[in-house]
């Protein structure tokens, strides 16, 4: 006989790796004003401006905040999306229901609170936990089948290497 080669296909399980989601509160409340005086007299003697800085530290498009100017609306759009995609990114506690409520009744507050938020969230170091997690690797590499040698073959390997 002779030498036969086989390889027997790998398998590769997938495996699905929940995360879990922590959620905090927000880092100051909305009427703590005295937590950061300056972003408070900011927001209250020029909020358009407060507000066009919040959407920039947020990443956002600067002129985003002005865009409520040209919306007669009693909810001010730009602060209500702010605060739900600040809320989503860092996972803050809250609801749609209560963000809209905010952004209704204590405009001001809801800006200067997203920006003692940001500042916080910008400023505080980020800890990372890294733990060993068990690598499995279940995966076979190829498997090389040799056939057994008849007698001939044997004997034609001796003379060979004689």
């Amino acid at each position: 006989m002779s030498v036969c080669p086989s390889v027997l296909p790998s398998v590769r399980p997938s495996i699905s790796i929940n995360t879990l989601q922590i959620y905090t509160d927000w880092a100051t409340g909305l009427c703590d004003c005295f937590a950061d005086g300056s972003t408070c007299c900011y927001g209250f003697w020029c909020r358009p401006c407060l507000a066009c800085k919040v959407s920039k530290m947020f990443g956002e498009n600067l002129c985003l905040p002005l865009c409520d100017i040209c919306v007669d609306n009693f909810v001010s759009p730009a602060a209500l999306s702010l605060r739900v995609a600040i809320r989503h990114k860092y996972g803050i506690r809250g609801s749609l229901c209560r963000d809209i409520l905010v952004s209704c009744c204590c405009t001001s507050c809801a800006w200067c609170q997203m920006h003692r938020e940001l500042k916080y969230r910008q400023n505080s170091p980020v800890i990372i936990n890294a733990q060993l997690q068990p690598i499995v690797n279940s995966t076979m590499g190829p498997i090389l089948y040799i056939a057994p040698m008849s007698e001939c073959s044997f004997s034609a390997l001796l003379w060979f290497y004689s």
